[in-house]
């Protein structure tokens, strides 16, 4: 096989080409390290390989069961450790953080026969938009290098992107699955919360509004990886019933009648919205109009901005809480020179926020589910950009040591409530890149970006579906009819046409 077959294929295809003996494990992660050691050092995706390991088990691979058996994929530089990797969360106090085993949604992958190639960049504590962090740097798009590929998932986003491999382990606590896939011409599902596994040592994830899955070029990769991945797992917070049939299946199948469908182009923040964005959703409304769907347009009555403040308020806490963590871990007090700008003012407003704050916070969630399920009482879907814009360009939105010193300053004379407006401030220039995906995090619901159009300055942009809790399949069928579509943007076309680069 040559390095351009090894480019057209996705997941599901290698793994059927090794099950027919059309070609084996250690050539596909020859050709994955190959198209690594290519790309690397342009986009910077990796955070540590596992050349030596990875090559070793395909080297030894036997034919064991598993639907993706001897398909190499990398994993996201948090929450998916593997025994005895290290670990880091783009964080400099991590630096050597060796994980002691696999996580539960590592071990699922693992018994789908996925080999571990390493793990991919992402932005300090998964915390940002964009994946620039100062202990690994920042990884660039592939479809431009002087672009973000979106966070926090990027490096994962930028490994599918720049062909590296088909399907890579992503999270998404507020967009991180959404938006690189927005960024970078790919296919992101989040799933339901509680789909997937969490943990172990935890029951949640970000209260719940963070759930593990994957970034891919194909829709059916995505749903085949949700077949094998979809958990009751007993110890977490959160359980949603299995999907009892097959979602790679199900995803073929032709509606069983016309969908109703609510569309808004309006940021929910009140933020500007580019005429790119608007173009994306209009044109694949128009499509589903000409399939004879109902559409209108609708906003859904959640106050975005309230929900935010109230998103930012739970990252305050959780950043109080891994900060206290680390401190006892360290033995000592952190300081402002520890840790990046948005994770320590994070922490400083964290340590100011009351029980009955944080407790009012989580219930706005509530309240905005509420909404929604009513909403989709009359809609099946809900669809909006996925991003308000195209990528950010490469250090836009990172602060300089300066700016770091002001905002720290602004924080420490600040009261509480104070303290969460400058945090709503500080946030404000990426939010409105991205004021979108935050929503089906905070209400639990499941939500995809379609790679639906190429802006004028040549980077894609995405369109969001939201659904009820527990319809991803409404959502595989609907993208799986858009990738037959004239509007689907492939990215293997593109890296074919240019000889493996976009």
């Amino acid at each position: 096989m040559d390095l351009h077959t090894y480019l057209s294929m996705d997941a599901l295809e290698m793994a059927e080409r090794i099950r027919n003996k059309e070609t084996s494990p250690q050539e596909l992660v020859a050709l994955c390290l190959e198209q690594l050691e290519k790309v690397n050092p342009q986009f910077n995706i990796m955070t540590a390989d596992r050349k030596e390991q990875v090559i070793a088990e395909a080297a030894k691979w036997k034919q064991p069961d598993g639907l993706f058996a001897g398909v190499p994929i990398l994993l996201k530089n948090i929450s998916q450790a593997v025994a005895g990797e290290p670990l880091t969360s783009g964080a400099g106090l991590m630096r050597d953080n060796i994980a002691v085993q696999d996580s539960n949604f590592v071990s699922r992958l693992r018994k789908a026969g996925f080999l571990f190639v390493g793990h991919t960049n992402t932005p300090e504590f998964g915390l940002k938009n964009i994946t620039e962090p100062i202990l690994h740097g920042p990884t660039r798009n592939p479809w431009n290098p002087d672009y973000s590929p979106g966070g926090s998932s990027g490096g994962s986003a930028a490994a599918i992107a720049a062909g590296v491999v088909p399907v890579a382990g992503a999270s998404d606590g507020g967009g991180s699955i959404r938006i690189p896939a927005s960024f970078s011409g790919l296919f992101g599902l989040k799933p339901t919360r509680g789909r997937t596994a969490v943990g172990p040592g935890a029951g949640r994830q970000w209260q719940g509004a963070s759930i593990d899955f994957v970034l891919s070029r194909t829709v059916r990769d995505s749903a085949a990886l949700l077949d094998i991945s979809q958990v009751i797992q007993p110890e977490a917070a959160f359980q949603t019933p299995l999907f009892p049939g097959s979602y790679q299946e199900t995803m073929k199948q032709d509606f069983d009648k016309p969908l109703r469908i609510a569309y808004t182009t309006k940021s929910p923040v009140g933020t500007p919205v580019s005429a790119d964005a608007v173009k994306a959703v209009e044109k694949t409304i128009t499509w589903l109009e000409q399939q004879g769907h109902h559409v209108e347009e609708k906003e859904n009555g959640v106050d975005g901005v309230l929900l935010m403040q109230n998103y930012f308020l739970m990252n305050s806490g959780e950043m109080a809480m891994v900060i206290a963590q680390l401190e006892a871990a360290l033995g000592r007090e952190m300081t402002a020179d520890d840790v990046e700008m948005e994770t320590w003012l994070l922490n400083i407003a964290g340590k100011s926020v009351s029980a009955a704050a944080f407790s009012a916070s989580l219930a706005s969630w509530d309240t905005a589910a509420a909404q929604m399920a009513a909403l989709h009482q009359q809609y099946d879907l809900y669809i909006t950009p996925a991003t308000a814009f195209t990528a950010p360009k490469i250090g836009e939105l990172t602060p300089t040591p300066e700016q770091k010193a002001d905002w720290i300053a602004r924080m420490a004379d600040a009261n509480p409530m104070k303290q969460q407006e400058l945090i709503y401030e500080m946030f404000l220039p990426s939010l409105t890149y991205t004021p979108f995906t935050q929503l089906a995090n905070l209400t639990g619901q499941p939500a995809v970006s379609l790679p639906v159009h190429l802006a004028e300055n040549g980077l894609p942009i995405g369109v969001q579906a939201m659904a009820t809790k527990g319809a991803e399949d409404v959502l595989l069928q609907l993208a799986w009819q858009i990738e037959q579509s004239p509007l689907w943007v492939d990215v293997r076309k593109q890296l074919l046409e240019n000889n493996g680069k976009l």
